[in-house]
């Protein structure tokens, strides 16, 4: 299946899924366009009007993870002069999208349950529960679906992400699309450097284009029309 045509059960999930008030999982290579997806699946959700949140959690400084997600109370720790909330807080009842879950630690990976399962979470040194009204939407590059891949990350913690699964496949089994992906680029990336019109693509350039094996995906070609453009 190539083009537009292996695109159709993404997009079929995420218009059946938007609606929907549980967890979603994105399951998808590096570059794919995960965050995309979850965009897609706050605007179309009920809701659109409240805050879209994201936090890469491969990313997060280590030592303040927990924070970072559930806020800490003045003292909690050197340097906490004063309460913070975190990112679950923030987010309101809105979407909180979890890039690269998988990254968690285990010990979040349990406060994560707890607050798919509960609905609740403190902040760190409180004693308050306070209750999430929020939708998580996780993604990843690892292929959790296939328990031999879950080494590190919790079984009960996947099931609960995965009430809602949403694949997107790789660049290189959706060739068919790369003219239109590349348009949008280069007419994305003219707009951010504040030129008059894009550069017009060749055929050549197109095929050269479609020809390449894009281990970067999406984010891969971006890079490389952008380096044209600039």
């Amino acid at each position: 299946m190539a083009g537009a045509e292996s695109m159709r059960p993404t997009l079929a999930a995420i218009h059946a899924f938007a609606p929907m008030p549980w967890p979603a999982l994105i399951l998808g290579e590096t570059g794919t366009g995960k965050e995309a997806i979850a965009h897609a699946l706050h605007h179309l959700s009920a809701r659109a009007d409240e805050a879209f949140l994201a936090l890469n959690c491969g990313a997060i400084v280590e030592g303040l993870a927990e924070s970072t997600l559930f806020g800490h109370e003045r003292g909690a720790f050197t340097g906490a002069a004063r309460r913070q909330a975190g990112i679950v807080e923030r987010v309101g009842a809105g979407t909180l999208f979890l890039d690269e879950v998988s990254e968690l630690s285990p010990a979040l990976q349990v406060k994560l349950l707890r607050l798919l399962q509960e609905g609740v979470f403190e902040r760190v040194g409180g004693d308050q529960v306070l209750r999430f009204a929020g939708r998580i939407v996780a993604a990843t590059h690892r292929p959790l679906d296939r328990p031999d891949q879950r080494q590190g990350f919790r079984d009960d913690l996947y099931f609960r992400l995965a009430a809602c699964i949403i694949r997107v496949p790789p660049l290189r089994e959706r060739r068919e699309d790369i003219p239109a992906l590349a348009t949008h680029l280069l007419e994305r990336a003219t707009r951010e450097l504040q030129l008059a019109a894009p550069p017009a693509l060749s055929a050549e350039a197109l095929d050269d284009l479609k020809d390449r094996a894009w281990p970067g995906n999406v984010r891969q070609l971006e890079n490389v029309l952008r380096a044209a453009v600039d």
